[in-house]
């Protein structure tokens, strides 16, 4: 969908206008649920790098990327997020790093090569290898926002704290929209509302809350774990949908990563704690 969206709209414009739709329609949530409450100076620094790593530095980087990059390439770029959490995990919050972990993530690299082929890029081509680097890049910041989520001491809950940080997102994306570029001439039809509309409140509000929750709740590498249908879905929608070819690299590639990461993410892995009430 934000593939599409971005027929009409540039990629900082569009994350400036998501951002705030989102905000609209987690305020009024909150409201709705009589949860709306002002973040305690606790969870500030949670609610910076979520809002700084994720909601700015993920999206900004990876709708930049997704401009030159087919989406099928773009999703499996930017979901490798697990396998830059496992080493994280290890480093940061003493998570151990098992010869499994390290497997998994030796087969998502050699999972990432394939998709890159550094034999067969082009490498002269500056914008294109500007646009796989910033997603690689949008990748590694959502991992560090998954480690500081799983190391902060919470105070209040991710729902409290979600409405809050998509409004300081949107204060910051709308600055940065700016500076891109004068706000662009848009045809508002019904088809881009509703597509923004979706993007917005499902694609970003409600899933802004659903990873600060597992994230809190559940060892990282775990909770990316529940990442890995993501490029599958995204893959087989934008075959369908917007009739990008699937080559025989890429599916090698998805079976590589994918398989890196389920090796690495599954067997020995703590338990989580229950975070304390």
């Amino acid at each position: 969908m934000n593939k599409v969206i971005l027929e009409s709209l540039p990629p900082l414009w569009m994350a400036a206008v998501r951002s705030a739709v989102a905000t609209v329609a987690l305020f009024a949530l909150a409201a709705a649920r009589r949860q709306l409450v002002v973040p305690g100076r606790g969870d500030l620094p949670v609610l910076l790098s979520i809002t700084l790593l994720h909601m700015v530095g993920f999206v900004v980087l990876s709708n930049v990327g997704l401009q030159v990059v087919p989406t099928g390439r773009s999703v499996v770029l930017a979901y490798t997020t697990p396998l830059w959490v496992a080493p994280g995990a290890a480093l940061f919050l003493g998570e151990p790093l098992t010869g499994r972990r390290v497997a998994g993530v030796a087969i998502g690299l050699l999972g990432l090569v394939v998709l890159f082929n550094p034999l067969a890029f082009d490498w002269t081509d500056r914008r294109t290898v500007l646009g796989n680097v910033a997603i690689v890049g949008a990748a590694l910041l959502w991992a560090a926002s998954i480690l500081h989520i799983r190391a902060h001491r919470w105070r209040g809950t991710p729902f409290e704290l979600v409405p809050w940080e998509t409004l300081l997102a949107t204060a910051l994306l709308f600055p940065i929209a700016v500076a891109s570029g004068s706000p662009p001439a848009v045809e508002w039809t019904g088809r881009l509302v509703l597509l923004i509309l979706y993007s917005s409140v499902v694609g970003t509000a409600l899933a802004y809350w659903a990873i600060a929750t597992a994230s809190r709740n559940l060892p990282a590498v775990t909770t990316s774990l529940g990442l890995l249908a993501t490029p599958v879905v995204s893959i087989v929608i934008a075959t369908v949908w917007l009739g990008e070819p699937v080559g025989g690299a890429l599916v090698v590639a998805v079976l590589l990563i994918l398989g890196g990461v389920a090796i690495g993410t599954t067997g020995n892995v703590d338990r989580a704690t229950p975070p304390a009430a």
